[in-house]
């Protein structure tokens, strides 16, 4: 049953035990590999994600996305791979809907092949697209809420809407968007999945991946993960379930901030094209305030002057730090390469953090001094 408080307090509360384990209301680790035998099933076991800690994680994760079930990975890409695992076999064909994270792009092109999996890149935002490459043996489709790293929300609602209709397994990566901003099981979407070492945990220090849907899906992703060696460690487990607690202050934060930062780069000379969904003029504006309370942390752009612009204005910048992953409390700009990405073009991405937005656009403008 879906729980229905307010996300704020989900986030504090969900999935919690009442009364709390000893009277802690910190749920504690158990760090644990071996315990006493209880019965056929009743016994945790680490690897298999049992263990009282990753337990107590998924209930936290399951309440937050409004699913039945959850289970954790060792990563993001543990959680994307572990989902089109446990829905994909030899023969099978998949319908990937997206530009894609370079991570999950990487997998599928180096290694679908080799599990047997065939695979076609359609646009998210072009129904026509989904159904002129849907096949006989067509067995899921998988996309992005927001997609990364150039931001666009394709239709989403309407993908869910195809997968259902043709028999296939919708998974959507909702890293980028977080249920703070969209939660896709309640357009369709089957399962869910999150690359935890981004917004769910929140600040920097652990890898992890999120899974959810219904308890029988979850179960076959868990049997993956477990046979694979792919689960989380309880004390990262602990970790994730401790930064879930402030998910909604740090993406609302986020969010804003990031809406700030791009309304700036929109109107500067520097700046040679902005791609925000927050933004009126972004593709995907209207559909993105339709589905989303939000609109993402991440904004890419292109600066004026080409490599050397870009290269000055990343030198310039005194706050957000140059590095390459994002939702973490601190923000962090990269460099995003056409060629490594799919992309038609060069772009810088840009994750905000939680600092003030008078700061971050204070920031952009001293660094932008030296492109124009």
């Amino acid at each position: 049953m879906t729980d229905e408080r307010r996300f704020d307090t989900l986030a504090v509360h969900g999935g919690e035990p009442r009364p709390p384990e000893g009277g802690s209301v910190v749920f504690p680790v158990h760090q644990g590999t071996v315990y006493e035998d209880a019965g056929p099933g009743a016994a945790p076991y680490i690897r298999l994600g049992t263990n009282p800690t990753q337990r107590h994680l998924h209930r936290r994760l399951a309440a937050l996305e409004g699913a039945e079930a959850a289970v954790s990975a060792a990563s993001g890409m543990g959680a994307i791979t572990g989902a089109l695992h446990s829905v994909l076999g030899t023969g099978d064909h998949l319908l990937a809907a997206g530009t894609f994270y370079g991570g999950t792009r990487q997998f599928l092109d180096e290694h679908a092949a080799r599990l047997g999996w065939s695979w076609d890149l359609v646009d998210p935002c072009d129904p026509g697209a989904w159904r002129s490459a849907l096949r006989p043996n067509t067995r899921a489709l998988l996309t992005e809420s927001i997609t990364n790293p150039l931001p666009r929300v394709g239709d989403l609602a309407g993908a869910a809407r195809f997968a259902r209709a043709h028999g296939l397994v919708s998974v959507v990566d909702n890293t980028l968007a977080t249920p703070v901003v969209f939660r896709p099981h309640e357009v369709g979407f089957d399962l869910v999945c999150h690359s935890a070492t981004k917004a769910l945990n929140g600040h920097s220090d652990i890898a992890a991946g999120a899974v959810t849907g219904s308890r029988e899906r979850i179960a076959r992703v868990a049997a993956v993960l477990g046979a694979y060696g792919a689960g989380l460690d309880p004390h990262a487990a602990f970790l994730l379930s401790r930064g879930l607690k402030t998910l909604a202050l740090r993406v609302g934060r986020q969010n804003a901030n990031a809406a700030a930062v791009a309304r700036f780069l929109e109107g500067h000379e520097g700046i040679a094209e902005v791609a925000y969904p927050g933004l009126p003029a972004h593709p995907d504006h209207a559909r993105a305030r339709e589905l989303f309370a939000g609109f993402g942390s991440v904004v890419a752009f292109r600066p004026a002057g080409g490599d050397e612009g870009a290269e000055s204005l990343l030198k310039g910048l005194r706050l957000a730090y140059r590095a390459s992953s994002l939702g973490g409390a601190e923000s962090l700009v990269t460099r995003v390469r056409a060629a490594e990405a799919g992309l038609d073009r060069d772009l810088v991405r840009f994750s905000a953090g939680i600092e003030a937005a008078e700061d971050l656009v204070a920031d952009f403008d001293q660094a932008l001094a030296g492109v124009v």
